[in-house]
């Protein structure tokens, strides 16, 4: 059992409570963020003349080499050693000799694991942003495909008013792009460097953490040692703006499994992006879609266990926040796998633009405008709602849609309705009369897409 801390005590740790204790099993994924850490710490402790330039240089060379070698898989993380930090100073004390002892000065392993879980969730931020990215892209094209296919808006999971499959996929950009701004957010908030506050307070040791932090592209250090080296506020962010992502995956996931069903046959799922029934031969289940709402939930539950983990913790470092790694990794690679296969389904997914104005027609989704017709013709709007109310009444008993009737049944139930009545009430006239900014017409989707470009360049 390799640690860094045994000089204090006399007997073996119990394997049991060594093992309890021990992350290697998850926190060696941060080798590179903590080779990464360790170059510049080195660097730094050279300029500052607390170890001479040939320790350093030999520190700087054995780290690459150690880096290089786990890359290559000629060396194995194990399970031999407590965590990855003791991992790195073993091996390269091993390799290097007494120098290797040295590359620890003036920092603890607390302010070490602070700087390699900012490092690394910066660098997943920076990823996540860059899938949130290619889904905006995708969803764009989409739009600019989909200016004229006309299908049912709805309320309540009623159909209510017509728009456009662009209007509709629309606002999923619209949740994406404030998820790509969260993550920006939140890395800029985070970029503060850790390095250099020691255990808690600092050291004696005359460090230049200004030095450290831009050497890893923080905008400077850290401000207060002991929030320093306990605060995980920016995890927390990252996991709450992740639950967001999957809650927006979920809800597009979702209305995709509702039009890939037999019922609405909106959509039609690439065959790379389902899967059939054991039993079944007829099924092709949206079993990624699926997943996709199912894993929300484990998004949700690593917010929730780090945000109770930190509740009762007094300052500064516990033990505790050992417990911010697992489930914040997990959280991590599942919105990762969720957003790239998201996309890729949306990519093959075929839209059935028939169906979609179809059901666009027998849904009664032009009433408001049949009534704003009567509106306009000087009929009051709450005589028009009720006289619209009972021609919906009429073309359900007679199996048909409004703009189906005949002129002479439209006028039984008012007489103020004339020819123009079925241009009013036509799915191209009911979308392309909302050109109010934000609304489905072609006018006003095109000046969103142009928008949507724009932030896309600029993001």
């Amino acid at each position: 059992m390799a640690q860094l801390w045994g000089g204090r005590f006399k007997g073996e740790t119990d394997a049991l409570v060594y093992h309890f204790n021990a992350s290697i099993s998850f926190d060696r994924r941060l080798l590179e963020e903590d080779i990464e850490g360790s170059i510049a710490h080195a660097t730094m402790l050279a300029r500052q003349g607390i170890v001479t330039k040939e320790e350093a240089d030999a520190m700087i060379a054995g780290l690459r080499e150690i880096r290089d070698d786990v890359r290559s898989g000629r060396l194995a993380v194990t399970d031999v050693y407590e965590d990855v930090h003791s991992f790195v100073e073993a091996v390269l004390t091993e390799r290097i000799g007494d120098a290797g002892k040295k590359l620890h000065t003036g920092r603890s392993r607390n302010d070490q694991v602070a700087l390699d879980m900012k490092l690394y969730t910066r660098k997943v931020i920076r990823e996540t942003r860059g899938l949130l990215h290619n889904l905006l892209d995708r969803l764009l094209s989409l739009m600019e495909a989909h200016l004229d296919t006309y299908m049912p808006g709805f309320t309540h999971l009623q159909k209510a008013q017509p728009l456009t499959l662009a209007h509709h996929l629309g606002a999923y950009f619209e949740m994406f792009k404030r998820d790509a701004l969260r993550m920006s957010d939140i890395e800029k908030r985070m970029n503060t460097c850790p390095l250099g506050s020691g255990a808690l307070a600092g050291t004696t040791y005359p460090l230049d953490r200004a030095y450290v932090a831009q050497l890893l592209d923080f905008d400077g250090p850290t401000w207060n040692s002991m929030d320093s080296v306990s605060d995980r506020d920016y995890l927390i962010e990252y996991l709450s703006a992740a639950a967001t992502i999957m809650m927006h995956l979920s809800r597009f996931s979702e209305e995709i499994i509702i039009w890939n069903s037999n019922e609405y046959r909106f959509v039609e799922i690439d065959d790379a992006y389902s899967t059939g029934s054991s039993i079944m031969p007829q099924k092709k289940n949206p079993d990624i879609a699926e997943l996709v709402r199912g894993k929300t939930g484990r998004v949700y539950g690593a917010l929730l266990s780090l945000l109770t983990v930190m509740k009762g913790l007094p300052l500064a470092y516990n033990k505790d926040m050992q417990e911010d790694k697992e489930l914040t990794f997990d959280a991590m690679d599942t919105v990762r796998d969720c957003l790239a296969l998201f996309t890729g389904m949306l990519e093959t997914m075929r839209f059935h633009r028939d169906v979609m104005a179809k059901s666009a027609v027998n849904g009664f989704t032009n009433a408001t405008d049949a009534a704003d017709y009567l509106v306009g013709k000087g009929v009051p709007f709450r005589d028009a709602h009720a006289l619209i109310g009972r021609l919906v009444l009429y073309c359900i008993d007679q199996n048909t849609s409004i703009d189906a009737l005949s002129l002479a049944e439209l006028q039984a139930v008012s007489p103020v309705f004339e020819e123009d009545i079925f241009k009013a009430v036509s799915l191209e006239t009911c979308v392309e009369k909302r050109l109010t900014t934000g609304g489905p017409g072609r006018k006003a989707m095109e000046e969103a897409i142009a928008a949507g470009r724009l932030f896309l360049g600029k993001c």
